[in-house]
């Protein structure tokens, strides 16, 4: 029995498929050029819907900030026409960053005796209670703040000379791409197929086949919870009872 010998179907899923599939799903056949229109915007709702999901592990990027003397606040735009993006390397500005997770001082960045000093994430009440928020110093603190049209990174202590000649090493969340073009595909990954038709199977009965909504609501949260649940990277897990002594 012979097979195919490719495992890349959702390299050539368009978006065009993608949205006659879900009409399939709910039994409409003939679909006019504005069902189409009206689907490609279902379909950017959901995916933005998607990021109060949580984390999308394909989504998440690195990158080093060129940390500037006596400057403590560092902006991401949505897009290059909202501003202009903080400096980063090797690249010149991120766009469409929706959270910092993780920052790091990086000392010698593109050598072998590069060396990390670990940030703490901080909230807005920890950061308004800090004293002398221009202190200059090596920062071991940041705050993010996430507005319409961009992200604002704070670090403290404010960088002085010393840190300013370092990077911030910083992992982040990104933005699911618009739809764009009918011609494009998805920018989600072969274990988010099923759940994206189902969901947006389920975005479309709301408009054309009101009957249809709570079955394909109840499938579409069913495979989305799936696809949640096997996202991301595995990690060793370590139980370690805990030591009881009643009497001491």
């Amino acid at each position: 029995m012979a097979s195919s010998g490719t495992t890349t179907f959702e390299k050539g899923f368009a978006i065009d498929d993608i949205i006659q599939e879900a009409f399939d799903r709910v039994g409409e056949k003939a679909v006019s050029g504005y069902q189409l229109k009206s689907a490609r915007r279902s379909l950017n709702i959901m995916f933005q819907e998607w990021a109060n999901r949580g984390l999308h592990y394909w989504e998440i990027d690195k990158t080093n900030i060129d940390l500037i003397e006596g400057q403590a606040e560092y902006k991401f735009f949505r897009d290059s026409t909202d501003g202009t993006s903080a400096v980063t390397t090797p690249t010149n500005g991120i766009y469409g960053l929706e959270d910092i997770l993780e920052a790091a001082l990086r000392d010698n960045r593109t050598q072998t005796t590069q060396s990390d000093s670990a940030l703490t994430k901080i909230n807005r009440s920890t950061y308004s209670g800090l004293s002398n928020k221009l202190s200059k110093g090596s920062p071991s603190q940041y705050f993010v703040q996430r507005f319409i049209d961009h992200v604002m990174l704070t670090v403290y202590p404010t960088p002085d000379t010393t840190a300013a000649a370092k990077d911030l090493a910083i992992y982040y969340v990104k933005r699911i791409d618009d739809v764009g073009g009918y011609t494009n595909t998805a920018d989600v990954p072969y274990r988010f197929v099923p759940c994206m038709l189902t969901g947006l199977a389920y975005y479309l009965s709301q408009k054309y086949k009101p009957e249809l909504m709570q079955p394909m609501k109840m499938l579409y949260e069913d495979e989305l919870q799936r696809a949640l649940t096997e996202d991301g990277s595995s990690s060793s897990t370590f139980i370690t009872p805990q030591s009881y002594y009643p009497n001491v």
